[in-house]
């Protein structure tokens, strides 16, 4: 469970923490490994959603991605081009959207009249300051920030330094050559509900605490994960999918972190899922012609997704 928490918070964390990631990223010297090439499997996380007459296309992204991504294949961008319009989570080349996350997260990121350190368990606190000093992040620049900020920001880093890149991001992609071609974009989701799914429901800090706890412990994994998540996306391997997002790591958590974290995971996938599946319903109602690009777990982890979702409101789906 916690290896899937920290996954989709940290993918999902790419886009809204983007711009305080490119300040640390100027005060250190992040490793960029070479891109490396790898076949595509038969099917890809890809389906096509239609009603008597009508049809919309989603696609599973990966938020954070490299080079070797690109060319994706044929069919993906077949699929986009016939697509009259885009939806995404959240569009970020929306000046509007862009002004919103920036207010949103000094509000909601920055702590109240309290500082990091005081508001970490010592030992976390700690192991933060231990990491920072060797990927030379300064510390002092998460010093007024609430722990749900600090996760996303090292967690993101973290992939970064694995040759990751925001602009390889599947979604960025499709936003760029979206805004390119003229199609307009969709917002699936507002700041304010993506913000709700990174720091939780209150202005508590339990859930950036449990956040950061699971991110520092899976950070020495961090590459592996990156690299076994990427060919997973690839080959279309929803087993592999399935099985790094399932992984359990919660031995020293207690019970009420683990009651907590399955709370979350509502917030995450389930209760966004419902709302996607929504929307998709609503596109195909109105005969909208839409290429979706949403993140890969919503479309194909476990139960509840948006694919079985829609599946089970009787529309015909077929995977490509």
């Amino acid at each position: 469970m916690m290896n899937k928490l920290q996954l989709l918070r940290s993918f999902l964390a790419t886009c809204l923490i983007f711009s305080f990631i490119t300040i640390l990223v100027a005060c250190s010297e992040s490793s960029t490994p070479s891109a490396t090439s790898e076949s595509w499997g038969e099917k890809h996380f890809l389906w096509k959603v239609s009603d008597e007459n009508s049809s919309v296309w989603l696609l599973g992204s990966i938020h954070i991605a490299d080079a070797s991504f690109y060319p994706l294949p044929s069919v993906i961008d077949s699929a986009f081009a016939t697509a009259s319009e885009l939806a995404v989570e959240l569009n970020t080349s929306d000046e509007r959207v862009m002004n919103d996350l920036q207010w949103q997260v000094k509000v909601r990121g920055e702590l109240a009249g309290e500082k990091l350190r005081d508001v970490l368990p010592a030992e976390l606190w700690n192991s933060l300051d231990s990491v920072c000093k060797s990927w030379g992040l300064p510390i002092s620049a998460f010093e007024t920030k609430r722990p749900w900020v600090v996760a996303s920001t090292i967690s993101t880093y973290a992939y970064m330094m694995a040759g990751m890149k925001t602009e390889y991001g599947i979604d960025n992609v499709f936003i760029k050559n979206a805004n390119a071609s003229g199609k307009p974009i969709i917002s699936l989701e507002t700041v304010e509900e993506q913000i709700d799914a990174l720091a939780g429901y209150s202005y508590s800090d339990s859930a950036g605490i449990c956040f950061l706890k699971s991110t520092m412990r899976e950070l020495p994994k961090a590459r592996t994960m990156m690299r076994d998540l990427v060919h997973a996306w690839k080959s279309g391997d929803d087993e592999l999918l399935n099985l790094l997002l399932s992984e359990d790591n919660t031995e020293d958590y207690t019970p009420s972190e683990l009651q907590f974290m399955e709370e979350l995971t509502q917030h995450i996938l389930v209760d966004r899922n419902a709302n996607m599946a929504d929307s998709v319903a609503s596109f195909l109602r109105d005969d909208r012609n839409v290429f979706v690009v949403v993140g890969t777990a919503h479309l194909a982890f476990e139960k509840n997704n948006v694919i079985e979702n829609l599946r089970n409101r009787g529309y015909i789906i077929e995977r490509y």
